[in-house]
């Protein structure tokens, strides 16, 4: 399977972190306010990445599983 998208959606952020989708939802929600961004803007991967301190190829390799 093949990572071919740029944002991230809850789901995403879910099976990365091992946390709920709620909470998935909430760390994007913080993410947003802590970048600057409007609520409902997506959350792109290397976003994603710059905030958690993960590799931007780490993530898309467990993405793409």
């Amino acid at each position: 399977m093949k990572f071919d998208r740029i944002m991230l959606y809850s789901t995403d952020v879910a099976r990365l972190t091992g946390r709920s989708e709620r909470q998935a939802r909430t760390m994007i929600a913080r993410i947003r306010l802590d970048i600057g961004k409007a609520p409902g803007q997506p959350i792109t991967v290397q976003e994603y990445c710059q905030y958690t301190g993960i590799s931007e190829d780490e993530v898309i390799r467990h993405l793409s599983k």
